[in-house]
């Protein structure tokens, strides 16, 4: 509400955001970018926002030549660059790094669109949504869930400021664990971020 000279309260008119700082839908609730604020302030531009920091590349891309090397294309299809999937009709989350079995998304139904069927891991490093949306760790929690719930047998989620890495899976309690810990992708693939940020010299391991 504004009050103005006259005492009158008047409501103040909402912001509306344009589509394309909307992250993802999540039950009905539309997950904005994160800087989306500044954008609409004027002080940053789109692209500002859009970029991932070199950190989480770079632990994005150690990830990927590990699943490229090591499972083949003719069982497995990995997608990247924020992949969109289609839950339901309130839902359209993305990942970083999703992997699908070929049976479930054979090579017709790779087209213009978000996927509409659930891969079998879903990796994530760091969070994209605005953290004036919803809490950080609500978000995460409320995030993984809905994957499971929709058919993900296992979601990781790395987040490079804790240095931690949560591993959730659908019949088993959900797993925090340190990120110089072996992390077991599926078919004898894993990772250990710490010991590879070590290995590389890197100041953040």
């Amino acid at each position: 509400m504004i009050a103005t000279k006259s005492g009158v309260q008047v409501k103040k008119p909402r912001l509306t955001v344009p589509e394309y700082l909307i992250y993802e839908i999540l039950d009905g609730k539309p997950i904005h970018y994160k800087g989306y604020r500044e954008v609409l302030a004027g002080t940053k531009t789109y692209a500002e926002i859009m970029g991932s920091s070199t950190l989480q590349s770079f632990v994005i891309a150690y990830i990927q030549r590990l699943l490229f090397t090591q499972l083949s294309d003719d069982t497995f299809t990995i997608l990247s660059s924020e992949t969109g999937i289609h839950l339901d009709k309130r839902s359209n989350l993305a990942g970083d790094i999703l992997i699908f079995d070929n049976a479930t998304l054979p090579i017709d139904a790779i087209d213009e669109f978000y996927a509409q069927v659930p891969p079998r891991v879903v990796i994530e490093v760091d969070i994209t949504a605005d953290p004036t949306d919803i809490d950080t760790d609500s978000y995460i929690f409320q995030k993984t869930q809905k994957l499971l719930n929709f058919g993900v047998e296992k979601v990781i989620w790395v987040t490079t400021q804790a240095k931690k890495v949560t591993v959730a899976t659908q019949d088993a309690d959900w797993q925090i664990k340190d990120w110089h810990k072996d992390i077991d992708v599926l078919n004898g693939v894993r990772f250990n971020i710490g010991a590879y940020l070590t290995k590389k010299g890197s100041s953040f391991a």
